[in-house]
């Protein structure tokens, strides 16, 4: 014998106060899911206001005007023969600080970069005819006179920089210097082009070695391996893999690349090799979750018409899941770019001041350079890091809009 449920009573005050309790529980929830997403939103916002504050100025340099009369110089040289070596023994910090002091005063020394010297020489190697006439160069300013300049310097150096302004001998414009040079100990002079070079270096081993096997691997464990304890065992360990710490893959990078193989220390290969053995995990579980997505009845109709499995797998599964794989693959790329503990354990932490030439020479990332930079003392390399931070979000940018530009380009649908 069934029980009759009685009906509700929806009009009853009890009930309505229930229905009332309910509705406030969903506006709170509501109103905590907004606030989250706020308080989300206002970090980020934080976040990017003030490494942009930052990170803009560390692509803009300021310069002072100095005027070089290079017949009365003390620089001996032939305008015929300008070589490195030549402008090396030229003495021409020498040069620079005598013409520097003429010009600005005995203080010249702290208004100008210790490397100023160096506009002499590219101004002379652009054009050797100069050193018969008088030349107007633009030379890179102090530290001191460059944050002042931005409004963040000491008073002194305010003062030395309202000076210059008032001689219109002071300029502010973009480093193009930021985005050519490398690594240096002068805040005004330094650049990221030896670690991106250096990270595009290391991407590409990673790339090259993490890609095909991963793939390999994702085709084998889904298509072709017996479902035993062995592939249990595979599979059980992939998943764990692409859970352990980063610096746990630095640690077997060192032990095997450089301990026992003997690979050159620092290298853009040993620092591919490593981020491959990081990365190709999840290669391996985005790419068998690729596979798996594709329909079985494309499978059962390729052996319909009499496709053989290899034939099925490499001209119908695998085409279909290659967006899949691809955004896993770039997500993953991305993820090793970010990454700076596993490079810091196989010795990526170098001083780089040449970028590297080959995968087998000294390099350095811009993580690792930017972890660099902000361990300096000199307040000139805080918006150095900053605007390093910039680059390297825009190549992280760039490489998740790649993945979606894949993705949307070979998926098709069924």
């Amino acid at each position: 014998m069934t029980e009759q449920r009685l009906p509700t009573d929806w009009k009853s005050a009890a009930m309505q106060k229930r229905i009332a309790r309910r509705y406030a529980a969903e506006r709170r929830f509501k109103l905590a899911g907004l606030l989250a997403v706020g308080l989300s939103a206002a970090f980020l916002a934080f976040l990017l206001f003030t490494m942009m504050g930052n990170g803009l100025r560390g692509f803009t340099r300021t310069e002072i005007a100095v005027k070089v009369d290079f017949p009365a110089s003390p620089l001996l040289l032939d305008p015929a023969n300008i070589t490195d070596q030549g402008l090396a023994d030229a003495s021409l910090p020498m040069v620079t600080s005598t013409v520097a002091k003429q010009a600005l005063g005995p203080d010249a020394d702290t208004l100008l970069s210790p490397t100023a010297w160096t506009a002499i020489r590219d101004a002379i190697k652009a054009d050797p005819k100069i050193l018969g006439r008088t030349e107007t160069i633009s030379l890179p300013a102090s530290t001191a006179i460059d944050l002042a300049a931005k409004s963040q310097g000491s008073p002194e150096a305010e003062a030395a920089v309202a000076r210059l302004r008032k001689a219109v001998l002071l300029s502010t414009g973009f480093n193009s210097n930021f985005l050519t040079a490398s690594d240096g100990t002068d805040p005004t002079q330094v650049g990221i082009w030896g670690a991106f070079k250096g990270s595009l270096l290391t991407m590409l081993v990673t790339l090259v070695l993490s890609f095909p096997l991963g793939v390999a691997t994702a085709l084998y464990l889904e298509e072709y391996a017996r479902k035993n304890w062995v592939t249990d065992i595979i599979e059980v360990s992939i998943n764990n893999l692409a859970a352990v710490p980063s610096i746990i893959f630095g640690l077997l990078g060192l032990s095997i690349f450089l301990n026992f193989l003997h690979l050159p220390r620092s290298a853009a290969l040993v620092g591919g090799m490593t981020l491959a053995l990081m990365t190709m995990p999840v290669i391996v579980i985005a790419g068998r979750n690729a596979i798996k997505s594709v329909p079985p009845s494309i499978r059962d109709a390729a052996l319909g018409i009499g496709a053989s499995p290899v034939q099925v797998v490499f001209q119908h599964v695998l085409p279909l899941a290659l967006p899949g794989i691809l955004t896993g693959t770039i997500i993953g790329m991305a993820r090793a770019l970010g990454e700076t503990a596993p490079l810091l354990m196989i010795g990526m932490r170098a001083f780089i001041a040449t970028p590297p030439g080959g995968v087998s020479d000294p390099a350095t990332v811009l993580p690792v350079q930017i972890f660099l930079w902000s361990d300096e003392v000199s307040k000139g390399f805080v918006e150095k890091t900053s605007a390093a931070i910039i680059v390297l979000l825009v190549f992280l940018l760039a490489m998740n809009g790649l993945a979606i530009y894949l993705r949307n380009k070979f998926e098709r649908r069924w």
